[in-house]
């Protein structure tokens, strides 16, 4: 869900942003129907959207890595330790880039991102916390996907306003 709505609030920008879902679990599966309502209309149809299963090379060559919880992050920074400066919950990013401030007309995105990151420890990620993880809605009522979605439009929007996109 995050893909199509951060993907869907890039649509037009310049010069284009390619957003790309990777995940933990085995490839090739359909986004639930209820994700696929939970997300109609924000600018991406994901109807033929299959999983895919992240890889180390494409961890390497991203320039952001988000995942939704922090055992995400943590699965991504055990594939790639190198990518711990890079690699963030959605949440933790948002968080933290308020706190620290926008990136500024120029700035590069790693540069921005080691500010945002600065002070942050490896043990911040143990655990699960609703303050830096989006739940997943997986046999959750429709209800419970819209209200996800919802999360990730806020969440992605206010990513987007960070970045400078």
């Amino acid at each position: 869900m995050a893909q199509a709505i951060f993907s869907g609030l890039l649509a037009d920008r310049r010069p284009p942003t390619e957003i790309v879902s990777a995940g933990l679990l085995p490839a090739g599966r359909p986004m639930a129907p209820e994700a696929l309502a939970a997300v109609e209309g924000s600018g991406r149809d994901m109807r033929g959207h299959r999983s895919r299963t992240v890889s180390a090379s494409e961890i390497s060559q991203a320039d952001l890595v988000l995942g939704m919880t922090r055992a995400h992050v943590r699965e991504v920074i055990a594939l790639v330790p190198g990518s711990w400066s890079k690699s963030f919950t959605l949440k933790e990013l948002v968080r933290r880039g308020e706190l620290r401030g926008p990136r500024v007309p120029g700035q590069a995105l790693g540069d921005w991102l080691e500010s945002v990151g600065r002070g942050r420890q490896r043990q911040d990620l143990l655990g699960s916390s609703a303050a830096e993880d989006v739940e997943d809605p997986i046999g959750g009522s429709p209800a419970r996907f819209s209200e996800t979605a919802e999360e990730l439009r806020d969440l992605c929007q206010r990513l987007v306003t960070l970045l400078d996109l």
